[in-house]
């Protein structure tokens, strides 16, 4: 993609569906030129979801572009937060696509966080069984969520229980955006960040701690080389693993504690990335509990507190509620507690073996030694 500014470029392979990445500044106002140029048919309405904290920042220079490369764009904005991942909005979203009259070669447009990807691809997934998706991240946190084609809504019981696979045409994220995230946004989406090192690469994860100051203080340069990497590690295991059969569960390091904590909160209490956090924690101590290296836990934890990240459970969260939210979580099979667990820092395995009795131990440790601080 020609252009002045620097743009670092990644591609999901996955044959005719594969996509590029696109990450750099300034993007927002190309990107009626990036649909011409990847061929996104003009004559087609589009729908541009967005939430209320984004609209008033960047929808309008995203329909300008739009509008001045010959499209036809139509908004339908969303309240912010998780609890707009819902049947109800996912109803209102589809009443505003039959309004403006998208047909089956429309796009669907997600401007925002994870919950406007993860709602706009849902309504874009089931849409006359499916129309075109682009996604436009405009948090850290979305780094990870934008890419890899999952796309859902929560039901009262569990998080992310009603959903799809749908890959988006392509991925373009605008650092500028980020400029203008309030810090504890900031800390919650570099929870992902470490997450993609943690999992995949011991380097990038020494990075990020020689470095936390630098994305702490959104330099532009560690930011793009950050998300960058994140993607790359995301990029590299939806290719080889679209549908989640073996590898890709993998990126759920973390996810079994964290989402059952974030259910007991009523996602409103935890941010994503700080119950994901503590759940990677979570799972560092599960695997001294297997017999892998006690430091695990201690470098997670130590690089957690230096983003600025809760590494406890709150003490008023009911340990019997967090192990009956995690009973609803996808990543159970046939009654066997399964959980992403290091082995090292870069590495981790899928085990299918974890008791019950451990991970209730952990939960309850973890509450009592947030009592102590």
């Amino acid at each position: 993609m020609a252009g002045e500014r620097e743009i670092r470029e990644l591609s999901v392979d996955l044959g005719e569906r594969s996509y590029p990445i696109y990450i750099g500044s300034g993007l927002l106002e190309r990107i009626g030129a990036i649909f011409l140029e990847r061929g996104l048919p003009a004559r087609s309405p589009l729908l541009l979801v967005t939430d209320a904290s984004i609209a008033g920042r960047y929808a309008g220079v995203v329909e300008r572009s739009l509008r001045d490369a010959g499209y036809a764009v139509s908004r339908a904005v969303v309240p912010s937060g998780e609890s707009s991942k819902s049947l109800a909005q996912f109803d209102d979203l589809v009443t505003a696509a039959l309004e403006a009259g998208l047909d089956r070669r429309s796009t669907v447009l997600a401007l925002g966080g994870g919950v406007v990807g993860d709602l706009a691809g849902f309504v874009a997934a089931s849409y006359m069984r499916g129309v075109r998706f682009v996604q436009i991240p405009t948090t850290i946190l979305a780094h990870d969520s934008s890419v890899g084609g999952k796309v859902a809504v929560n039901h009262r019981l569990a998080k992310n229980i009603i959903g799809a696979f749908h890959q988006p045409e392509f991925v373009l994220y605008d650092i500028d955006t980020l400029r203008t995230l309030p810090m504890r946004e900031v800390r919650s989406g570099l929870s992902e960040v470490v997450k993609h090192g943690l999992i995949w690469d011991a380097s990038f994860v020494g990075w990020c701690d020689e470095n936390a100051d630098r994305l702490l203080a959104l330099d532009p340069d560690a930011l793009g080389h950050a998300l960058y990497e994140g993607c790359k590690v995301k990029a590299a295991v939806v290719s080889q693993d679209e549908r989640e059969n073996d590898l890709r569960a993998i990126l759920n390091l973390g996810h079994t504690i964290g989402h059952a904590l974030e259910a007991v909160g009523r996602y409103g209490e935890l941010l994503h990335g700080e119950a994901i956090a503590i759940g990677m924690v979570g799972s560092a101590r599960l695997a001294a509990r297997f017999g892998y290296a006690a430091d695990i836990a201690e470098t997670t934890e130590r690089l957690f507190r230096k983003v600025g990240l809760p590494v406890r459970i709150p003490t008023g969260y009911d340990t019997e509620a967090i192990m009956k939210a995690m009973l609803h979580d996808k990543k159970f099979k046939e009654g066997q507690m399964v959980f992403v667990v290091p082995k090292a820092i870069g590495t981790v395995e899928i085990r299918n073996d974890v008791p019950a009795a451990w991970v209730r131990e952990i939960v309850e440790g973890l509450k009592e030694e947030a009592g102590e601080r």
